[in-house]
């Protein structure tokens, strides 16, 4: 079949002058899998970075990387992959053949022309099996793009979206979104949640952007609704979702304004609001009525004042138990740079009961980016899979995986490690939609405090852990077991 090239042509105003970029998508298949090696801001000691390492399923404000398709029992993913030398991010689908046991060498949807993690790709599938790849930006100094599989179920040829947005009741272009995370509903169509960057709104400090968290729906991924801001706190928000049936959530900190730095380092306080209406209407978990946007930080979508306690908030997960309660996991510490001065980093859910919030700890890890994944089946057992054990580079972004189980609504824990004595640390455990058990938890390792090769996993339900092929000869390859390795000592 000859390959379709699609161009688009998009052009973003930055400052005084016209920054112009043309996207070709890629269609082709790699020889392996390899992901994303990156740093985030120089700490000048030891852990050398804020955070860093194999960050091809970064970060916790993109959602999903994988989802399971019934339909042809695959779970299909995508990551944030890397030519063979490391230099830039190449947005990659494949999938998982739960019949063979087999992956495919997977497809290079696009090179998004930057090896910032923070433009990794998210994706989702529609009712009739297409496959929707969404290519964020970090700010706006990149464009993003949407493309679409050509066939159902199918990860050979995918086409760019030519995609818009209401904005003063006129069609013009969707070319930018940063953090996004998508749901699609049978017989609504697609509610993104994202965030975008607004300047000249925060007090005094013209220049400073704020991370604004909002919405937009669609009914058929190609025209979406005008952006619908969910809250505008001060310096802005991360929020971290999910869904339930027709319940979709957001759990969110905020910055606070500080006037010599930015708020961004100092996240703090816990929200939560949902719909069941696909956006027309927000409440809190118990059902009370929010005007949104949210504008001050107290507000009745207050789960826990952490500001007060001088306690930082990195939110990992969201998800439901069978009654539709929320459940969020999330970590405190008190700073933000890398390394033992801000221990504690305590791990902790946050329950609602159906009249308040429970708050319990979990356990403690070494980094504030070390980001699982909350699992919480039919029977009410909860699960975490994430990098709660110190690795090989402590103190930096991740670790060793470990698989927490709690029967009794997180008061108690056991514990199961699933990797150890490893080269490097694994990080991003990230939960698929509609979760497989032989595909349960997919993630990245890297080195914590120097670029590195990095490779991409996932484990079954049980912890088995599985490496995906680096190089493949064929076309189709068994992913490596991972057997936890035993102490030299």
């Amino acid at each position: 079949m000859r390959k379709i090239f699609i161009f688009s042509l998009v052009f973003i105003f930055i400052s005084d002058f016209t920054y112009c970029q043309t996207v070709k998508l890629i269609n082709k298949s790699d020889s392996g899998y390899r992901g994303i090696w990156y740093s985030n801001q120089p700490s000048n000691d030891e852990y050398v970075f804020k955070y860093s390492g194999g960050l091809g399923t970064y970060p916790a404000n993109h959602y999903p990387f994988s989802i399971y398709a019934p339909e042809v029992d695959k779970t299909f993913f995508c990551y944030g992959g890397t030519d063979s030398e490391g230099k830039t991010l190449l947005h990659m689908v494949s999938y998982f053949d739960h019949q063979s046991g087999m992956v495919p060498k997977p497809t290079i949807v696009m090179d998004k022309k930057t090896d910032d993690a923070h433009d990794n790709p998210v994706m989702n599938i529609d009712s009739e099996g297409y496959i929707w790849i969404f290519s964020t930006s970090h700010g706006v100094s990149r464009p993003s793009y949407i493309s679409r599989s050509k066939k159902p179920f199918d990860i050979s040829e995918f086409e760019l979206v030519d995609a818009s947005k209401l904005e003063n009741g006129e069609e013009v272009p969707l070319d930018n979104f940063s953090y996004l995370q998508t749901y699609f509903v049978d017989g609504d169509g697609f509610l993104n949640l994202f965030t975008h960057y607004d300047r000249d709104v925060i007090p005094g400090q013209n220049s400073k952007p704020r991370r604004t968290i909002s919405f937009m729906t669609s009914e058929d991924g190609f025209h979406y609704s005008g952006w619908k801001d969910i809250a505008t706190i001060q310096e802005g928000h991360y929020q971290t979702s999910g869904i339930q049936g027709s319940k979709i959530a957001s759990s969110f900190n905020f910055h606070p304004i500080l006037e010599k730095e930015s708020g961004l380092n100092f996240r703090t306080n816990l929200y939560y609001l949902e719909t069941t209406d696909f956006g027309d209407s927000w409440q809190t978990a118990g059902g009370e009525d929010l005007l949104l946007p949210l504008k001050e930080k107290e507000t009745p979508a207050l789960v826990v004042d952490y500001e007060s306690q001088g306690l930082l908030v990195y939110i990992n997960d969201l998800n439901f138990d069978a009654e539709g309660n929320p459940v969020i996991l999330f970590v405190t510490s008190k700073g933000y740079e890398s390394g033992p001065k801000n221990d504690p980093r305590t791990w902790r859910t946050a329950r609602f009961t159906g009249t308040e919030w429970e708050i319990l700890p979990m356990t403690e890890s070494d980094n504030n980016y070390d980001m699982g994944s909350l699992y919480i089946d039919k029977k009410g057992t909860w699960r975490v899979i994430g990098p709660t054990a110190k690795g090989p580079q402590v103190y930096n972004t991740g670790g060793e995986m470990e698989l927490w189980t709690s029967k009794n609504q997180g008061e108690s824990w056991k514990v199961k490690s699933i990797t150890r004595n490893s080269e490097y640390n694994h990080t991003y455990a990230r939960r698929p939609l509609n979760t497989h058990p032989e595909f349960f938890a997919f993630w990245a390792d890297g080195h914590g405090r120097e670029k590195s090769v990095s490779r991409l996993y996932f484990c079954d339900s049980k912890g088995k852990v599985y490496q995906l092929p680096i190089k493949m000869n064929g076309d189709f390859a068994k992913p490596l077991r991972v057997k936890p390795k035993k102490s030299k000592n």
